[in-house]
């Protein structure tokens, strides 16, 4: 009888034990699984560019760090790095003779060295052209900024710019007039031609992370002997005729002209000139190409053209040819030395070559961004554009 009871005293420990210690197991796993707080979102970058700046949390304090991380033949642009923060708290353009204070237009014809942000969202409807001075960055980070509506940005006789951030369409031709070109000086312009960004005779430029679409002439013009130039993490959609690099067969002095294009994304609605490049050397490197319905990359007059690592989708329906040369006889655009380099040529997609394989002794020592393989670029290209809805206190 006692051995009975000492069996049942035992069996009951026991199972008063080991439910104690399941329902501790299981307060544990159900305490691993519940959220402490809202869990912030990874941060991931893919492209060498990205993930010089994206991931730091600390981005809306060190914005400056940026200027450090531009690569390709812009990589020296450093904009308003050596000057002070002008903070943008109106979005009106309604003197282009004598501009407000706080406005755009004001910061960007000041004699110094600036790094321009923004107080708010804001859409800004340019009355005129926006004359650049040397020295100046333009940083959308942390607001939706849409220049819009209006005329776009003159990039003449300057050096070290950079553009980051900003959405531009619907941009518009401008009857010109009198026009403040610089703190001391207003002259007499002609029209303005409806580019988003016209870059004359300018050089160490780097536009990063903008989106496009829309506009009366080009997105992007490169032009009179510009060069050290970077386009790159931008989106463009909805145009005919995009970037253009070297206006005419008349301006030989554009040889000296040297672009990189990297890992942006052209999308739907274009048509043509992605880019048409004339006379200079332009590195097309892991850009994503998924539609244009005459062609890709076009040009003429010796231009070189070097693709590398660039992913091609051919729409339905569409010219297959990434390539177009000028109306030339075959026995001068074979001269041309335009290289297809690890590109994907998916539906049908095919790039015609010409020139010189062994290039690259040639140009030995330019700073050409290394190209990644091809079947990586929709993770290089996945945020491109300037949503990043950048916010203090966490990576963008």
């Amino acid at each position: 009888m006692e051995v009975s009871r000492a069996v049942l005293v035992l069996c009951f420990v026991v199972a008063t034990i080991v439910p104690l210690s399941m329902a501790e197991n299981q307060c544990t796993a159900i305490a691993l699984r519940r959220p402490l707080g809202k869990k912030k979102p990874k941060c991931v970058a893919y492209n060498p560019i990205d993930k010089c700046w994206r991931c730091d949390a600390n981005w809306a304090n060190n914005r400056k760090r940026l200027a450090d991380c531009a690569q390709g033949f812009g990589h020296e642009a450093h904009g308003g790095k050596m000057g002070r923060i002008y903070v943008v708290t109106d979005s009106s353009d309604k003197n282009v003779i004598d501009p407000k204070p706080g406005t755009l237009r004001h910061a960007i014809l000041l004699p110094e060295p600036l790094w321009i942000i923004f107080s708010r969202n804001m859409i800004i409807t340019l009355k005129q052209e926006l004359i650049f001075t040397s020295d100046k960055t333009i940083d959308g980070r942390g607001f939706e900024i849409h220049v819009a509506g209006g005329a776009g940005f003159m990039l003449q006789f300057v050096h070290n710019i950079i553009i980051h951030g900003l959405h531009m369409y619907d941009i518009c031709e401008r009857s010109g007039g009198m026009i403040r070109s610089k703190h001391d000086h207003v002259g007499i312009r002609g029209r303005s031609d409806g580019d988003a960004i016209c870059i004359f005779k300018s050089s160490q430029v780097w536009i990063d992370h903008c989106s496009f679409a829309n506009s009366y002439d080009g997105l992007i013009d490169i032009v009179a002997a510009s060069t050290n130039v970077t386009i790159s993490n931008c989106h463009f959609v909805r145009h005919d005729k995009a970037l253009l690099f070297g206006a005419s067969e008349k301006t030989p002095e554009d040889k000296i002209m040297k672009v990189s294009i990297a890992y942006n994304h052209f999308g739907k609605g274009l048509t043509q000139r992605l880019p048409a490049v004339r006379f200079g050397f332009v590195h097309i490197v892991n850009n994503g190409y998924t539609e244009w319905k005459s062609y890709a990359i076009g040009g003429g007059d010796s231009a070189t053209i070097i693709s590398q690592g660039n992913q091609f989708l051919a729409a339905n329906g569409a010219c297959k040819e990434v390539t177009k040369r000028e109306q030339v006889p075959e026995c001068v655009w074979r001269k041309w030395t335009w290289r297809s380099e690890g590109d994907l040529l998916l539906n049908g997609a095919y790039f015609r070559q010409s020139g010189n394989p062994n290039w690259a002794k040639t140009y030995k020592g330019y700073p050409l961004i290394p190209a990644q393989p091809a079947e990586n670029v929709p993770l290089l290209t996945k945020f491109v554009g300037a949503s990043l809805n950048c916010k203090a206190g966490v990576p963008c």
